[in-house]
């Protein structure tokens, strides 16, 4: 089974990491060539795109798509790991109305700048934020600009909220939830999430662990996962250029488009300066 090409959809299980997830399949389906295309802490669980062969430089592709998440989370403390798994470091007894949690959370409808936690991978000077916690070393927490595309409370009370979110690349739920809970004068922390959404692929439509073991599963194309990119059919001179990795011309406002000849996809190109050029050859 070394030379698949596609993508594998995954219902990440708690207390496995998306590295974990990577790891056992790998060995399941016979490969190394697998990528995953959005870290889950072990704590959640939902949709992990797992890209295969050459379809893992499609990584940052996928990557890129909104995702909608369900979150719990508590009023009244906050912890070093922003979730519940970490060692409480606030506390508050603030209380705070229905009709404020309400405010709060919809205010958050649309982009602003989000500190991201201590505990990620994203790198200050090389170094990885959870290396400089676990070290005890001082760092300046970056910011990034993120969009909450729409969110909405679920069920909740004076202390325990649940919402669903759809969210940009690179926004943290937990940080999310640690803002949320700072505009109501008080603490916050996440006590579970589901990633339902990434993209077009649903949970609903995401293979448990369990059923990948049990050889009951399928792989995606690209044709079938890349419907919504513009397809351009081969004929045999172009496809003598693009074999060729060779620059084209199209008037077209796609960054990217894709070219199919017999129902599969050769290659994906992308716009630069008004050219296409090759963004990853498939056949």
């Amino acid at each position: 089974m070394t030379d698949l090409n596609g993508i594998l959809l995954i219902n990440k299980p708690k207390k496995f990491t998306s590295r974990d997830v990577v790891n056992k399949v790998s060995h399941l389906l016979g490969t190394k060539k697998i990528g995953h295309t959005g870290t889950l802490d072990p704590l959640a669980t939902g949709v992990l795109i797992l890209t295969i062969g050459k379809c893992t430089k499609l990584t940052e592709m996928l990557t890129s798509e909104y995702k909608e998440y369900i979150a719990e989370f508590i009023l009244g403390f906050e912890t070093d790991t922003l979730d519940i798994t970490g060692v409480k470091t606030k506390e508050s007894s603030h209380m705070v109305t229905k009709d404020a949690i309400k405010e709060a959370i919809y205010s958050f409808k649309g982009e602003y700048n989000q500190i991201v936690p201590k505990y990620s991978a994203v790198k200050v000077n090389g170094k990885k934020l959870y290396e400089y916690a676990r070290s005890g070393l001082p760092v300046n927490l970056p910011s990034r600009l993120v969009n909450i595309k729409n969110i909405e409370i679920l069920s909740f009370d004076e202390t325990k909220i649940t919402i669903k979110t759809l969210v940009s690349k690179g926004t943290y739920i937990r940080s999310l939830i640690r803002d949320i809970g700072a505009s109501l004068s008080t603490y916050a922390t996440m006590t579970s999430l589901i990633r339902t959404k990434q993209g077009n692929f649903n949970i609903e439509n995401c293979y448990t662990l369990e059923e990948i073991e049990k050889n009951n599963f399928t792989i995606l194309k690209p044709i079938q996962f890349l419907q919504n990119i513009r397809s351009v059919e081969l004929d045999e001179n172009l496809l003598k250029k693009v074999e060729n990795g060779i620059q084209l011309s199209y008037n077209f406002e796609d960054k990217f488009i894709k070219f199919v000849k017999e129902n599969e996809v050769y290659a994906i190109y992308q716009k630069e300066n008004n050219i296409y050029k090759m963004y990853v050859k498939l056949i």
